[in-house]
């Protein structure tokens, strides 16, 4: 057996064991000893156990208890449909397939649907197995509800859960960070190293692989599309005023105060909106500001001594930093609620603010129905191992048969080698669980107040030191606790340990076969593929930027959501969020000691994010004053240097990817009119921001 967790471990979980363990007994015990029904009692026992231990919910007891109770309906529907559909094995296994490729599919629009898949699965997992008994499907339902009702009680009453902050909280807090940094740099106009890593620090936190499951605002719907928008726009503007405070000073002027100003009102109000989940007045104050320091920087008169370049610089920065305060302020205000949209916005960047709910629903599945999606991946993966199982477990007729599906659904992992390790351990503790629990068989014989005695210790002992010990000391312990509930329901003999142990192999057998054959490698290799794939369609991107940028009046129209940078855009977009999608399950898997030294993702996404983002912002409107021949020449052949590099990152070379953007020729500054002086050194600070995210993203060092 593997090494017993420890203390902490075990009792950080002993609030949620003891309610579900109380919650079991509160339903098995009258069922069992008062009404005298079996199947209740059976329903009884494990509906707390698929929802408080299988499906371990988020959140406060009072958010709890509202999944239990939202989830119970449809729990109900599963384990009618599981009744009907018990009448053959294809059926049972065809059902199987079907059902847990719509749960599994379906939990890629919803996480609160997520957190409850797999106890919705065992209940129709229960229910689908011999013997046909359409009769009792009132007496399987009445059971249900006593659970459910047991552990919703429980829930609100027992050892409540502390209270973590929610996303929107944690972005507030970022936010009134970012205010506080804006003001700081008002005042001195630079920031000390803590500073500076404390607002990356603060960003860092806002990724979702540092929030618990439940928490993390992927769904498909508008708000939580709006909220994570949010979330990764308050990184880029906590990294921004980052860099903007490490820049050299510079001497002060009007135009930067004011636009300083404008974003740390901007930070406070959209953090007093995610606090009071009101909206306010929307970003119009943030996007006019924006507008007048472009005009103001651009109107401004040029003498025989230029601004100097450590000036332009830091105004191309704070530019940065606005666009960035823009976003979120809109971003937080649709997350609130509101629906008015600010003229300046490109209509691509939030282009869900006034899409239906259905739309959003129908857009996030039809982005994922293909080979290359992990959430599709997985559901088919899950879906196929169930149905096997079924079928295998119908077909030889194995006493006690869903704890193969049991098995399959505790112990596949994305990867092989991860549902080896499972596998392995597992049966380990099955062994171990099964011999225990022969010998209390032996020993107790039909003593039924012996086991009714040892049923709730056995179950708290086994739901704290389970999930947090592992696969072992979750099946061993388990194989205790069914053991002695079993053995008040019917008479017992030291053979239900021989078809527990029989039927976890069989199962253990099924999935590592899946793990096998269905994408082996999990979200390591698609990982690969889609950040390939976002480099490669980014590189046009790039290009027509820049092209944008270099000679605005080339067919140009006046309506920003319609800038020719956006056809080449939408595709890297959709690259993205696949990207981003296989990033989030690479974080759930073993991580292995060869994979520190391969590439940098987290990078890649921000390189993607990045070049999207100027793709909107960078290009000037129509009408605007564009670069002279050697300026023009310069920004595209740094653009076709940091496109190339993109291409060449994308077949991911093990030296990684090293760029040098040829500087501005000496001439161009003094041959470019103020304004588009301005937007050229606006150019080269993005692209060498994209060549150190490519350098960084392959594992080459960068300098600039």
């Amino acid at each position: 057996m593997p090494k017993l967790p420890s203390p902490a471990e075990s009792f950080g979980g002993s609030g949620r064991a003891v309610r579900v363990s109380l919650a079991s007994a509160a339903g098995f015990y009258p069922a069992a000893y008062v009404m005298d029904r079996p199947v209740v009692a059976l329903y009884a026992l494990f509906t707390p156990i698929a929802f408080g231990v299988l499906s371990p919910l988020p959140g406060s007891g009072r958010r709890c208890a509202g999944s239990v109770l939202r989830a119970a309906p449809a729990a109900a529907a599963l384990v009618a449909l599981g009744t009907a559909l018990a009448v053959a094995t294809w059926a049972a296994a065809v059902g199987m397939l079907l059902v847990t490729l719509a749960l599994t599919f379906g939990a890629a629009c919803a996480p609160r649907l997520a957190a409850v898949v797999p106890g919705l699965q065992l209940c129709y997992i229960l229910a689908c197995f011999p013997p046909y008994a359409p009769a009792t499907l009132p007496e399987r339902l009445g059971g249900l509800a006593l659970g459910a009702t047991a552990l919703l009680l429980g829930e609100l009453l027992l050892f409540p859960p502390p209270v973590r902050p929610a996303y929107a909280a944690r972005v507030a807090d970022a936010l009134d960070l970012a205010a506080h940094g804006a003001r700081l740099l008002l005042r001195t106009r630079t920031m000390d190293d803590g500073t500076a890593r404390r607002l990356r620090t603060t960003g860092r936190e806002l990724r979702f692989s540092r929030q618990p499951h439940g928490g993390r605002p992927t769904g498909a719907g508008r708000t939580d599309r709006a909220l994570a928008h949010a979330g990764s726009a308050t990184r880029r503007l906590l990294d921004q005023l980052a860099a903007l405070g490490e820049l050299a000073p510079a001497p002060a002027d009007t135009a930067s105060q004011s636009l300083l100003r404008g974003i740390a009102a901007a930070c406070s109000d959209a953090a007093g909106v995610l606090r009071d989940g009101r909206p306010g007045r929307g970003a119009e104050l943030i996007e006019e500001m924006t507008a007048r320091f472009l005009e103001e920087r651009g109107d401004e008169p040029r003498g025989r001594d230029d601004r100097p370049y450590a000036l332009l610089r830091r105004r191309s920065t704070l530019l940065t930093v606005a666009v960035s305060a823009v976003t979120v302020r809109t971003a937080v205000d649709l997350a609130a609620g509101g629906d008015h949209a600010v003229p300046g916005l490109p209509h691509e960047q939030f282009w869900y603010a006034r899409v239906p709910a259905v739309r959003l629903w129908l857009t996030r599945i039809h982005g994922n129905l293909t080979a290359r999606s992990v959430l599709f991946q997985n559901a088919v993966r899950t879906a196929l191992g169930l149905a096997l199982a079924r079928l295998v477990a119908g077909s030889l007729d194995l006493s006690h048969g869903f704890w193969v599906l049991l098995s399959v659904l505790t112990l596949a992992r994305t990867t092989a080698v991860g549902t080896w390790s499972a596998v392995r351990s597992a049966a380990a503790g099955t062994l171990c669980g099964a011999a225990l629990a022969g010998a209390l068989v032996i020993g107790a014989g039909d003593a039924t107040a012996v086991y009714a005695a040892l049923l709730v210790p056995m179950m708290v002992i086994a739901f704290a030191v389970g999930p947090a010990g592992g696969p072992a000391w979750a099946q061993g312990l388990f194989t205790l606790v069914v053991s002695t509930a079993f053995a008040q329901i019917a008479p017992v003999t030291w053979r239900l340990e021989e078809a527990r142990l029989v039927d976890v192999l069989t199962g253990s057998a099924i999935g590592l076969v899946c793990g096998l054959l269905a994408w082996p490698a999990g979200a390591r290799s698609e990982m690969r593929r889609s950040g390939a794939a976002l480099l490669r369609a980014t590189a046009p991107v790039v290009r027509d930027t820049a092209d944008a940028v270099a000679d605005p009046g080339a067919g140009v129209p006046a309506d920003t959501a319609e800038r020719p940078t956006i056809g080449s855009a939408a595709p890297a977009l959709h690259r993205l969020r696949i990207a981003e999608a296989a990033y989030a399950q690479l974080r759930t898997e073993p991580v292995r000691q060869a994979d520190d030294d391969g590439p940098d993702w987290l990078a890649a996404l921000n390189y993607g994010s990045r070049v999207l983002t100027a793709a909107y912002w960078l290009p000037p409107a129509q009408g605007a004053p564009g670069l002279p021949p050697g300026a023009r020449q310069w920004a595209q052949t740094a653009a076709r240097q940091v496109a190339t590099a993109s291409l060449e990152a994308a077949g991911l070379p093990a030296r990684g990817v090293r760029v040098r953007i040829a500087p501005l020729p000496p001439a161009v500054p003094s041959a470019t009119s103020t304004a588009a002086l301005s937007l050229l050194v606006d150019l080269e600070v993005w692209l060498h921001a994209l060549a150190a995210d490519l350098a960084t993203a392959t594992g080459a060092d960068y300098q600039a």
